[in-house]
């Protein structure tokens, strides 16, 4: 059965998906596109669904991973060393819980602990504790028993963490917004986009959080024309930050980012981007960012050069066991996605890499 909205985002959330490991999102990609185009996929896992075959190729897509962890050690009292796959920061993690898949598709509960501060010096209580110096109790009392119950060295570990209703109506908090909404909206705009003008492609990529890995293969597959990647970036308006400054407020509607290390975004396709929102009435924040990246940094110099774009909905915490959102903003990312598919014809793409 198809699932639909937050429906959809929810169970997008809920699924195991770290860096290479991305099969639980893939399978909700493939089921809910299935009957909708043709489907596809590379050779590392970023899978594709291809809709309409005449006029320039339009690609709305979203990376497929969360950050996570693998098993790095299993110590003979059975508890587990971890490395990280994609970025933490150690002040997220002590106390919060995680899920070990196994081989077989057990999914063990454990928590992420350290040495008690009872018996740490002041010196060291004092300081970030890193990840490796950090563990993972799931509650075997031997290395041997660890592995009668599946676990193995390299099994990916996931944070666990439900999706929570806030008391704000519409907002809502659990894992991994970054970047289940881009994955929920490219696969709303797959089964939604009117596709009178262009090739549609709703794709997910595997391992952006490892370099921006899946995008690469996408893109030597695919051959897209523009690029319209979708995500949850870090909002910032939060205590600590400028307010003033703000450009990823909560409930201000799509983020539009125009650049970041990673991406000098088409400026011509960012001002279509901004028009088109202003034109349909679309609550809409501008974007340039001094740190982060995302895979149009890889669509961007891919081939001869796709023309990108980044539409976000602004998470806080991202990164962390518990995100939050506002599903206003995703809703207009979903909009805006729509919105902007539907004027893509073959002049207007031409002209955003007409130089001469």
């Amino acid at each position: 059965m198809q699932k639909k909205g937050l429906a959809l985002l929810e169970s997008l959330t809920q699924a195991h998906s770290v860096p290479g490991f991305e099969d639980e999102v893939r399978e909700i990609f493939v089921n809910e596109l299935r009957e909708y185009g043709e489907l596809g996929s590379d050779k590392v896992g970023s899978v594709y669904c291809r809709r309409g075959d005449s006029g320039p190729k339009i690609m709305v897509e979203g990376h497929m991973d969360e950050v996570g962890f693998r098993v790095q050690t299993i110590l003979p009292n059975g508890f587990l060393k971890m490395v990280p796959v994609g970025g933490w920061w150690g002040h997220t993690l002590l106390s919060q819980r995680v899920e070990v898949k196994t081989f077989s598709g057990d999914k063990i509960m454990g928590t992420i602990c350290s040495r008690p501060p009872h018996f740490l010096s002041e010196a060291e209580r004092n300081k970030v504790i890193g990840v490796p110096n950090m563990f993972v109790d799931i509650t075997a009392r031997s290395q041997a028993e660890a592995e009668e119950w599946g676990v193995r060295l390299g099994d990916p570990i996931c944070p666990w963490s439900p999706w929570t209703p806030m008391r704000q109506k519409g907002w809502y908090m659990t894992k991994a917004f970054d970047n289940r909404v881009g994955m929920a909206g490219a696969i709303q705009v797959g089964q939604e986009a009117e596709v009178q003008c262009c090739e549609l492609i709703v794709a997910g990529s595997v391992q952006e959080e490892l370099g921006l890995r899946g995008a690469k293969t996408l893109a030597n597959v695919t051959k897209p024309d523009v690029a319209i990647v979708l995500e949850g970036p870090p909002a910032d308006d939060t205590p600590g930050m400028p307010f003033s400054e703000s450009q990823g407020v909560i409930g201000g509607g799509v983020q539009i980012r125009l650049h970041d290390p990673s991406a000098i975004m088409n400026p011509r396709l960012g001002r279509f981007a901004i028009e088109t929102a202003q034109a349909e009435g679309i609550p809409h924040q501008v974007t340039v960012r001094t740190s982060g990246g995302t895979d149009a940094g890889s669509f961007n110099i891919a081939n001869e050069g796709i023309p990108s774009v980044v539409l976000g909905t602004p998470a806080r915490y991202i990164h962390s066991h518990n995100a939050i959102i506002s599903d206003h903003d995703y809703r207009a990312m979903v909009a805006l996605s729509l919105a902007m598919v539907k004027r893509l014809d073959q002049s207007r793409v031409d002209g955003f890499t007409s130089y001469l």
